[in-house]
């Protein structure tokens, strides 16, 4: 039940909730107050004091306005609402001091400071501080720390606002920060020099407000100003996490995130965010022919000939699309293989997905879901690994009080968690003793749904949302999993019965399968991965900063990605090769473009037209099958190393070296 205060900011009467703090209401007015230590998403600290207004009638002092709450405040003496100041005297006054007690230690390094040009300390500077000091002491000096490969330290800078300590306790779920020593001797540090071991760690940069925590792959490479900036979505894991990716000339030099309340809110995987190296090593730019068993460099002309002849004279066709495709380019080859009378499948990791049920392969729940919660269901399923910002938001509602029970492979969750085990057996015993809950969801990942029991694992998880009441998720590994189910890119037997007997293999994107000898495989991808050693003919595709096009994430919320830069050399857009192709078999495909193509596709699948929203799936339960015994594996084998632009990334390469060394330390001699 709200309780509406009234209350007066700067001559602006406004009603607002009474558990609101003086910061959110100013906001609401659009009064901008200051402030280094409060995040809205973080809990509040209070002591920057950068935020400091006046409450007339109040102590004859600023108070914080962060961590004051609107109903703490007295009426006036004849029961008028209680007054703010945020631009009065005392309040300039105040924020002068606070400015020049957080510069007496900072060093002047904004020439060659990584924030400069984005610096929340230096724009506050500017606005609200004075243009003298007074402090004449010999300045302090604090140790770097080592927090790993990610991010780079600069602890003199630091002005102790605690964001980080913050995050990577209350979100990332690690205790490996904190703050020591008093006074002028206070210093945030890790545990033991720890590095930092989680895969959310790289948000600290963003949320730093100076420059004591930048990023180390992008350090001294550019300047804010010089940047690109392009509003896409993040193909890491199928969370469709809506980043900016920012180029300096053709060169994609950062990938930050964007809010979306719905999705990540304002977090982003470090997978996500230091992928871009792996944009640009082992990239294929040129078409290849294979000759005598060796590849070599041909024209578009060679390469798109070779191929039609060999998709003309098939016997048995098959269309493979990887993990990374648009819906566009998935459309487009389900249309042209299906035209010479072959199939095309996208579960090319043998999860069972039904074709056709929504309810089925995408659930009824959504993302926002999980943070009302009450009862949480992990089938089959490491959040941890395999949707890091998933996995923090099942923390928050923890720690608001959810309880979490998990079924499957051993897993490294940052929230306490009834553990059940592996074996197929503790899902029967969930199902058996299941009884209906208010507030419950059931998540199942892709570890339930492969192998020989994924079809029982779906049926029986199914059950238990239906027992228990509940809302029910898939949790997809492939960012390209859910709109390539959508425009139906599935076969009668699945991967196996698709690849079995197939004379001619169109390989869109799908690194992670093995294709048996004596077939001919034509790839089409990006990077020189598995896919182009196995390949007769290549046909070099961009990546998903180069094109525009349709995901659809794990809840089914169709999104747009925007092109960001330019594929290299001969590289073309994924949509664009196939409607070339199309032509020298002399089957061309009925459109000529981007939008022709986005009219054919919204003809046939009409919810993609429904950008960033979610559509409503009706429920449609599988047909019963029998669980037998058995165990559920892991979706997920090496987190850093899942795509080929993850494998042809050196920080990634040094990442997954870091987990496995932590895993297995060394062992002394006895």
């Amino acid at each position: 039940m709200s309780d509406l205060r009234k209350i007066i900011i700067d001559d602006q009467e406004v009603e607002v909730d009474g558990a609101m703090t003086l910061i959110q209401a100013c906001e609401q007015v659009g009064v901008e107050v200051p402030r280094f230590c409060y995040h809205e998403r973080l809990s509040i600290a209070g002591n920057c004091r950068m935020c400091l207004v006046e409450v007339v009638g109040g102590p004859p002092k600023p108070a914080a306005s962060c961590a004051m709450q609107v109903r703490d405040l007295r009426p006036g003496p004849e029961g008028q609402p209680p007054v703010v100041k945020t631009n009065s005297p005392m309040v300039k006054k105040a924020r002068e001091g606070v400015m020049e007690f957080l510069l007496i230690n900072h060093p002047l390094d904004c020439p060659i400071c990584d924030q400069g040009g984005e610096c929340d300390l230096q724009d506050q500077a500017m606005a609200y501080g004075v243009d003298f000091s007074r402090f004449r002491e010999p300045k302090r000096a604090v140790d770097d720390l080592d927090l790993g490969p990610l991010v780079e330290t600069h602890m003199t800078r630091c002005i102790s606002c605690t964001r980080c300590v913050r995050f990577t306790t209350e979100v990332a779920g690690i205790a490996q920060m904190g703050q020591t020593g008093r006074g002028e001797d206070s210093e945030i540090t890790s545990y033991l020099g720890e590095t930092l071991d989680s895969n959310l760690q790289g948000n600290i940069i963003d949320l730093c407000p100076v420059g004591a925590l930048v990023s180390k792959p992008y350090a001294f490479t550019a300047r804010p100003w010089e940047l690109t900036k392009t509003e896409t979505i993040d193909v890491m894991d199928a969370l469709g996490s809506n980043i900016r990716v920012d180029c300096k000339g053709r060169e994609v030099m950062r990938i930050v995130p964007r809010n979306h309340d719905g999705v990540n809110e304002e977090w982003i995987s470090d997978k996500s965010r230091f992928v871009w190296d792996g944009l640009r090593r082992q990239r294929l730019d040129k078409p290849y022919v294979r000759e005598n068993g060796k590849l070599r460099a041909a024209t578009w002309g060679e390469a798109l000939g070779k191929a039609a002849e060999a998709v003309n004279r098939a016997k048995k066709l098959t269309g493979l699309v990887g993990d990374l495709v648009p819906v566009e380019a998935a459309f487009a080859l389900k249309q042209l293989i299906e035209g010479k009378g072959g199939q095309v499948e996208c579960r090319t990791d043998g999860a069972w997905l039904e074709p056709g049920n929504r309810s089925a392969y995408v659930g009824t729940g959504c993302i926002e879901d999980i943070d009302t919660a009450k009862h949480i269901y992990l089938i089959g399923t490491d959040p941890s690994v395999e949707a890091p910002v998933l996995n923090a938001r099942i923390r928050k509602a923890w720690l608001r009080g959810a309880e979490v029970t998990h079924a499957g492979a051993d897993a490294n969750l940052s929230y306490d968690h009834t553990q059940m085990g592996a074996g197929n057996r503790f899902l029967m015993r969930l199902l058996k003793e299941a009884e209906a809950k208010e507030g419950a969801i059931v998540i199942l990942g892709q570890g339930g749904l492969r192998g020989e029991n994924g079809a029982a694992v779906l049926s029986q998880t199914m059950a238990l949302s239906e027992k228990l009441g509940a809302k029910f998720m898939v949790l997809h590994t492939a960012a390209g999993r859910v709109g390539a189910m959508d425009v139906g890119c599935t076969s009668e037997n699945g991967i196996d019965g698709a690849l079995a007997g197939a004379d001619v293999v169109y390989n869109l994107g799908a690194d992670e399968v093995q294709i048996a000898d004596g077939a001919f495989v034509i790839y089409q991808g990006s990077h020189g991965d598995r896919g182009a050693h196995r390949a007769d003919v290549i046909l070099p595709g961009a990546a998903y900063t180069e094109e525009q096009g349709l995901f659809v994430n794990t809840e089914g919320r169709p999104q747009l990605a925007l092109r960001a830069n330019h594929p290299p050399g001969d590289s073309k857009e994924n949509w664009a090769i196939l409607r070339a192709l199309s032509g020298e078999m002399e089957a061309t495909l009925p459109y000529d473009s981007l939008a022709g193509l986005r009219r054919a596709l919204v003809s046939e699948v009409q919810h993609l037209a429904q950008i960033d929203s979610v559509p409503q799936n009706a429920w449609t339960p599988v047909a019963n099958v029998e669980l037998g015994s058995g165990q559920m594996g892991g979706a997920v084998t090496d987190f850093y190393l899942t795509n080929p632009i993850a494998r042809a990334s050196e920080v990634m390469a040094e990442l997954s070296a870091g987990t496995k060394a932590r895993a297995n330390p060394p062992v002394a001699a006895e």
